[in-house]
């Protein structure tokens, strides 16, 4: 037997008018300005209470030509690294955006907060467990706001998963099976930084797998890891035929395309996980979370795009019938990416909780982290986060 749930039931997602403050303006940096941070400026453009005052890269000319792309004028861009820019007290820079490649996500973010100031960090978090532990470290010596960029968890049909497991109608949560991926879907549009271990670290596993992890994770209450089997591979990453007008990117791929791991997590919870760049499948499986009272089907996507691929169904038995409940997809209210960056900056000026605090994060990394390591040993291990 089979029924809809209501859409005005309190699952519904309701909107709720904000208004904000422009009396004073929020002055913001950016620490790298490749492709993502093309994202955060848009978003930036759009919040009244912002003042884009300063921007940084690696790459000489590049920060003054993406503010003058993206017509944002009177910016300071002269500065060579990160550090001339915050050492720049004349900015008085209230907080930055961390946009860089992912093995230099720590170190900017760990000075910037040493200098007092609001970090978004892009995600994934870092690249290993340690470097993610000594942002922490900085980020609780500073007292300032850390957040990490998991804007999908402000879709309302992924906080709908949330409110399902909360309240209490799966009963005790005992496995979950969660990934996603794109069938050929390597990131190369913008050169190799998102395949070369040098400036990526990690693959498919923490470009989007670190999403995976978070919708799942939160839904549940982040429990802690204990141990992690996992598995990477780089078949196709290694292909010259995966890179028709540029062959020579097989030599320079050194991630991962496709990974793989069990979990075992805090609770009795074992977390069945996929993730792929490229594979010979058009996907790797729906998200099941299972309980003892009923289970939860959440159906993947043709890549992940920051929702779920349909209705989800909540599955269960009531009085010896089979029932099946369609849980209807909510309308999109507005982009994500600007959620993102309005409840950061909200978070910066009434000194409230990060949104996406690296707390929570921190079990996310760890699990990347656990993965690449098991992996390279070909064993299963025990996840340790040191104390912070």
């Amino acid at each position: 037997m089979a029924e809809k749930m209501d859409k005005n039931l309190d699952y519904a997602n309701q909107k709720q008018e904000v208004r904000i403050d422009t009396s004073r303006k929020l002055r913001i940096g950016f620490i790298g300005c490749g492709w993502i941070a093309g994202s955060h400026i848009n978003s930036y453009k759009k919040m009244q209470d912002v003042e884009i005052v300063a921007g940084c890269d690696l790459i000489p000319g590049k920060a003054a030509a993406f503010f003058e792309r993206n017509g944002v004028e009177g910016v300071k861009t002269d500065y060579a690294s990160h550090k001339e820019m915050l050492d720049d007290e004349s900015l008085h820079l209230d907080a930055v955006s961390v946009c860089t490649y992912n093995r230099q996500h720590a170190i900017p973010t760990i000075y910037a907060l040493q200098k007092g100031v609001n970090v978004l960090l892009e995600k994934p978090f870092t690249v290993t467990l340690d470097e993610a532990v000594e942002v922490m470290r900085a980020e609780k010596e500073s007292g300032k706001v850390l957040s990490i960029g998991f804007q999908p968890r402000l879709d309302a049909n992924m906080q709908m998963i949330k409110k399902i497991v909360d309240s209490g109608e799966l009963g005790k949560v005992y496995y979950i099976q969660t990934g996603g991926g794109r069938r050929r879907g390597i990131p190369t549009p913008f050169g190799t930084s998102f395949i070369a271990d040098e400036t990526a670290g990690l693959g498919a596993l923490a470009d989007i797998g670190c999403y995976s992890l978070d919708m799942v994770l939160n839904a549940v209450g982040y429990p802690k890891p204990l141990t992690v089997t996992g598995y990477k591979s780089d078949f196709f990453g290694k292909d010259p035929a995966s890179y028709p007008n540029h062959p020579e990117y097989a030599k320079a791929f050194s991630v991962d395309d496709f990974a793989a791991a069990f979990i075992r997590l805090e609770g009795g919870i074992i977390l069945d996980f996929r993730i792929a760049w490229a594979m010979n499948i058009d996907t790797p499986g729906d998200t099941i979370i299972l309980g003892t009272k009923a289970g939860l089907r959440i159906p993947s996507t043709d890549c992940w795009n920051g929702t779920v691929g349909g209705p989800m169904k909540i599955y269960k038995t009531i009085g010896g019938v089979n029932m099946t409940t369609e849980v209807p997809i909510i309308p999109s209210d507005g982009n994500l990416f600007d959620k993102k960056i309005r409840s950061f900056l909200d978070a910066c000026k009434n000194g409230t909780p990060a949104p996406v605090p690296s707390s929570q994060i921190i079990y996310n990394q760890a699990i990347l982290d656990g993965i690449a390591r098991s992996a390279r040993l070909g064993r299963e291990i025990k996840i340790q986060i040191p104390k912070i």
